[in-house]
């Protein structure tokens, strides 16, 4: 098996930010206990890695274990795992839910059952319709600011982690990575673009310097853990 390129950013100027509000912070399944050097917490955003892998797929999203593959970049990065992190928002309902919603919500709670199953915490935002030109058009809410809560309150809800892994490709956390590095946490991010201008995909500087390092996610990371 060929190692994975690593890729190291250079180091960028630091930004001074305050932790979130202590009411808004997640629940004890945050809290770490017993912490090491080598302890991690993986966060994820599941738009993201849901997109991927349907582009991966060729249209068609890769059915694959999200724990196996959390487990997947822990093992490469050589830490423990301590905890697993995914931030998603349910199918849009209407106040009387259409067949095809009411399938979409089933399928997704399924899809919430089975990972809770697993010791993943969720995070739910809310999923908003807009009708823009007589066509609805839906985006995901909330979600990057419960990440950004939580991304925040790592220093105060697990004081010995000094690693944690991102699973993301969004530029709107440089300014907290910057912030948890000032806490000596070093951002470890798995993320994919393309140098396609057209691509959907495209390279955040912004993002990749802000990093302690990052990798890009492979089709086989997604493969190796598929689900039958």
């Amino acid at each position: 098996m060929v190692n994975p390129k690593v890729f190291k950013a250079n180091e960028s100027n630091s930004i001074n930010m305050l932790p979130g509000d202590s009411k808004e912070s997640p629940d004890e399944s945050f809290s770490v206990n017993k912490s090491s050097e080598k302890d991690t917490l993986v966060f994820i955003d599941e738009a993201f890695l849901s997109k991927l892998s349907k582009y991966f797929g060729g249209g068609k999203y890769i059915r694959f274990d999200r724990l196996e593959f959390t487990k997947k970049l822990t093992n490469i990065e050589k830490l423990n795992l301590s905890g697993v992190f995914l931030y998603i928002a349910p199918p849009f309902q209407s106040q009387s839910p259409t067949k095809e919603e009411e399938i979409k919500k089933e399928g997704y709670d399924r899809l919430i059952n089975r990972l809770k199953e697993k010791g993943i915490v969720i995070r739910e935002g809310r999923c908003q319709r807009l009708k823009i030109n007589e066509k609805f058009e839906y985006n995901q809410k909330a979600v990057d600011i419960l990440l950004a809560i939580d991304l925040m309150n790592v220093p105060l809800k697990n004081p010995k982690i000094r690693r944690i892994i991102l699973v993301s490709s969004d530029s709107d956390f440089v300014p907290l990575i910057k912030n948890l590095f000032e806490h000596g946490i070093k951002v470890i991010l798995y993320t994919y673009y393309e140098k396609n201008r057209n691509s959907n995909f495209s390279r955040s500087n912004d993002l990749i310097k802000s990093v302690y390092k990052y990798k890009l996610i492979k089709k086989e990371d997604m493969l190796q853990c598929r689900l039958e």
